[in-house]
């Protein structure tokens, strides 16, 4: 009996310590703590989301407005209000590079940003309707005047006056032309005229003169001058 029962005590957790109360003491503490500021943000979310609800709805009314654009937010408050504005049935998006410093601007349907609105944001532009028409005006124009420069081919460039006639005090109307007709063959550089390179003797000749230089060859003799 008396070893039945010292198993069953040995088997028993120890009473905790000073130190483990301590410390369970904190762990608690912490938890409460923790589950505060879980609750705190969880009611600062449902507070900021019926004020965007809101500003939401006072643009909706507000015919005079077409786009608002909102202070800069963090990351789960923009992700908040572009719910909210797509629950409206509205366009929302988010400009800026850092984090800290992005911001949304929401849009009525009807009133959509273009590609080039929504590029001037993102630069960290405003939007200029006027100067943008300007813009496409003038891109339009460019686009035109290529397109008939294209159908028209490559311009020919004429020179404004014939080289003939402006030196024509010095060189004379004439002397190009005469000129051309008096060219002759200049000797001293080799030109022979064609009549002088013809061979006029026969071919019975010209094999005999052939034959000739060979058996002079042949002999070692010196060929005798022709006339």
């Amino acid at each position: 009996m008396a070893d039945l029962l010292g198993s069953i005590l040995s088997s028993m957790e120890k009473p905790p310590s000073l130190g483990d109360q301590e410390t369970r003491r904190k762990a608690r503490e912490q938890a409460a703590r923790l589950k505060k500021l879980q609750e705190q943000e969880k009611q600062q979310k449902v507070e900021f989301r019926k004020r965007m609800e809101k500003e939401v709805s006072d643009f909706i009314q507000d015919s005079g407005q077409i786009k608002k654009k909102f202070q800069p937010m963090n990351k789960i408050e923009r992700s908040i209000l572009h719910d909210v504005v797509e629950v409206a049935g509205l366009t929302s998006f988010s400009f800026g590079e850092d984090d800290e410093c992005r911001y949304v601007m929401i849009f009525k349907k009807e009133f959509a940003p273009s590609d080039e609105e929504l590029e001037s944001y993102r630069r960290g532009e405003e939007w200029d309707p006027q100067k943008a028409e300007e813009k496409r005006k003038l891109k339009e124009l460019a686009q035109r005047e290529e397109e008939a420069a294209a159908h028209q081919g490559p311009v020919v460039v004429s020179p404004a006056s014939d080289y003939k006639d402006k030196y024509s005090h010095l060189i004379g109307k004439g002397a190009a032309k005469d000129a051309a007709h008096m060219l002759q063959a200049n000797k001293t550089y080799g030109c022979v005229p064609v009549a002088n390179k013809r061979d006029t003797r026969s071919i019975e000749e010209a094999m005999n003169e052939i034959r000739a230089k060979k058996r002079l060859r042949q002999s070692g003799e010196e060929l005798p001058p022709t006339s």
